[in-house]
């Protein structure tokens, strides 16, 4: 199982990273939610963490919205 961190942004969805396990997915995740570069970028608007499946889109784990 891997997980993908994307951003939200003015441009759309951009792929931050994929993990191997949920814990280094989490640990970047919230590392990026306290990074002052996206909190004063005002063009991300959000982070989300996904677990990868075969099929299909994926599902969301975690969400942090900036504004």
């Amino acid at each position: 199982m891997t997980f993908t961190i994307y951003t939200h942004d003015s441009w759309g969805l951009v792929t931050v990273g994929h993990y191997q396990s949920l814990d280094q997915a989490r640990e970047v995740f919230h590392a990026l939610c306290n990074d002052p570069w996206y909190k004063d970028d005002g063009t991300v608007k959000g982070l989300e963490l996904m677990q990868n499946v075969e099929e299909g889109a994926g599902l969301r784990i975690d969400w942090f919205a900036f504004q």
